[in-house]
């Protein structure tokens, strides 16, 4: 198949978002809006971020898409549009190719999103990169420098629950509930609706859970200039999540990312709103900590079950390491 008839074959026919003007097949896109725009990009490479032996290709669109709605959640935002560029090497057919962009349509369609632009080109190594495209109301973009002394720090969802999938994959056994922890590694499913419903609340800090909530809430600390102390035993885990080893249990939580879930500070004032957010849209949200004034740089404190206190370092997935 050549690169058109390729595009084609992936391009919508029809259109989800009345502020698209133009949609593919002109040299650019055309939306107009009265909103504050938010957009992000993320890019995916083979053996890298995915392979074929950890997903099928249907389940590295999924994944990849929903890493970068995960970012427009973060900012408040209601994702709108999404562009593809994709590296195609030799060893992946047509089909294969079409079950990527399949597993992105399946996620977009939840949100209504619409495909609106790419490129596509031969290189030795599949690699994706996606750019999302979202709207928030103006001035109600949620930033990490938003914590204040005094908040509440909370988490959505469970920590560690996608390692603990990818751990299932590359170490067959008899595991507890396998499926739900490879759902959760293939198939995240962003905070959307809930990041979006804190828009009448006059200020909330928000950052996902990509790279693990010791690096998260270390990006929290250090962009306000505050500290956070988080108690280790309100971290939010899985009922099944102690079937691992208690060291493999302690890295995933803490370092192990690919979650895909929020950390959050907010008022004290504003924590019962945010409970009720929770609530209505089916989202499981603990209090994990609270934030305080810092001496110097932002700092991550993490309270251990044995009463003692260590600085969280900001470790986790890098992408240069």
């Amino acid at each position: 198949m050549d690169e058109f008839s390729f595009i084609d074959s992936i391009k919508q026919h029809s259109y989800s978002q009345p502020s698209l003007v133009k949609g593919i097949g002109d040299d650019a896109a055309v939306f107009r809006t009265e909103n504050d725009i938010i957009t992000a990009v993320d890019t995916f490479v083979e053996d890298v971020h995915f392979s074929k032996e950890t997903m099928e290709p249907f389940h590295i669109g999924y994944r990849a898409l929903a890493a970068n709605i995960s970012d427009l959640a973060a900012m408040g935002a209601l994702p709108a549009f999404y562009l593809v560029s994709i590296v195609i090497p030799k060893e992946w057919n047509q089909e294969q190719l079409i079950q990527i962009f399949d597993g992105m349509k399946k996620l977009a369609a939840e949100y209504k999103m619409d495909l609106i632009g790419g490129d596509t080109v031969s290189g030795s190594e599949l690699t994706v990169s996606i750019t999302v495209i979202g709207y928030t109301n103006r001035d109600k973009a949620r930033y990490r420098s938003n914590a204040k002394p005094g908040d509440i720090v909370f988490a959505t969802g469970t920590l560690g629950d996608s390692q603990a999938g990818f751990h299932i994959l590359t170490n067959p056994g008899n595991f507890i509930e396998p499926e739900y922890f490879i759902e959760r590694h293939r198939m995240p499913v962003p905070r959307v609706e809930f990041a979006s419903n804190l828009k009448n609340l006059s200020r909330v800090a928000l950052n996902d859970i990509s790279d693990g909530i010791a690096s998260e809430a270390n990006e929290i600390a250090d962009i306000s200039n505050v500290k956070l102390t988080l108690n280790e035993a309100c971290l939010p885990t899985s009922p099944d999540y102690d079937q691992f080893p208690l060291e493999l249990q302690q890295q995933w939580k803490l370092y192990g990312g690919e979650d895909f879930e929020l950390i959050g500070t907010v008022s004290v004032e504003d924590w019962e709103e945010v409970k009720k957010i929770a609530a209505r849209t089916n989202t499981k949200l603990t209090k994990i900590g609270y934030v305080t004034e810092t001496e110097g740089k932002g700092q991550v404190i993490l309270q251990r079950s044995n009463k003692t206190d260590v600085v969280l370092e900001k470790k986790g997935y890098t992408h240069l390491k």
